[in-house]
């Protein structure tokens, strides 16, 4: 059973308070009420640092803090939505997940968010999960990505959310640099998606050019520097260690999707160098 089945199943008796709390609370809406009615039978499985409530952390914050992303420009734009449906999609949700992180998006856009509030407590909950954080700006990044520009206000919001959960700035970089790279290679947002798909569903295998960029080096990096990049990269976004560290259920597909483009990368330029 997921965390939201738990959740609106009524065996969620833990008050976990904070913004998380109203913002999921505010989510479900009445299912949420009526799960409370729960409240004197403790849950074991909602202790904080436990694996279910970092789950449901993680979900709540990343489709609400993506919808205040989507609001950053002043206005959510058609490819924002279906960017985030897109995820929706790649996550393979069910039907009352996809519900609950529309809900979540919804709440994200509210003038009234209360980003760094919720920011502290994400950061607090996932106490020293830095592959969950990591995971959680390349996603608020994809998302910001969707109309294939990361407009001023977006990327200083960005920065405002890396400092406030005191992740690298040289890392959000990073990061940044390779989703533009990948952007500049399929030229617009529209074959920027569509490369995405394809690439995820194994239909079409990266260029070298592609493939340093996907593993953040340049093609001067000598074999030893790849096979390091290659490495850390793999570590970094292990599904099976990042679900030991807190992933939801659902989001294990974009873990996935993401070690499939990384090794085939490397594949590429194995093939190229020929080690």
């Amino acid at each position: 059973m997921t965390w939201l089945g738990k959740v609106v199943g009524g065996t969620f008796g833990l008050f976990m308070g904070g913004p998380l709390f109203a913002i999921l609370g505010a989510a479900l809406g009445h299912q949420f009420d009526r799960v409370m009615g729960n409240v004197g039978l403790l849950q074991t499985d909602f202790v904080p640092g436990t694996q279910s409530r970092v789950q449901m952390v993680f979900f709540t914050v990343t489709f609400s803090v993506v919808g205040h992303i989507a609001k950053a420009d002043g206005r959510v734009s058609e490819a924002e939505i279906k960017s985030t449906r897109a995820i929706m999609d790649r996550m393979g949700l069910s039907e009352d997940m996809r519900k609950t992180a529309i809900r979540l998006f919804n709440e994200g856009k509210r003038a009234d968010f209360p980003l760094d509030d919720t920011l502290d407590q994400f950061r607090s909950e996932c106490r020293r999960r830095s592959s969950l954080l990591r995971l959680f700006i390349e996603l608020q990044l994809e998302a910001a990505y969707a109309d294939g520009v990361l407009h001023s206000a977006e990327e200083q919001l960005l920065l405002r959310i890396c400092d406030r959960l005191q992740f690298s700035r040289f890392e959000f970089h990073a990061i940044k640099a390779r989703m533009e790279a990948e952007l500049r290679f399929a030229r617009t947002g529209s074959q920027y998606s569509q490369w995405r798909r394809e690439r995820a569903a194994g239909g079409r295998r990266p260029s070298a050019a592609d493939a340093y960029a996907v593993l953040g080096i340049t093609p001067s990096a000598s074999d030893q520097e790849i096979r390091r990049a290659y490495r850390r990269l793999m570590s970094q976004h292990h599904p099976d260690k990042l679900v030991a560290n807190g992933l939801p259920e659902e989001m294990v597909k974009l873990a996935t999707e993401k070690t499939q483009q990384i090794r085939s990368a490397y594949e590429v330029i194995a093939k190229a160098r020929k080690f």
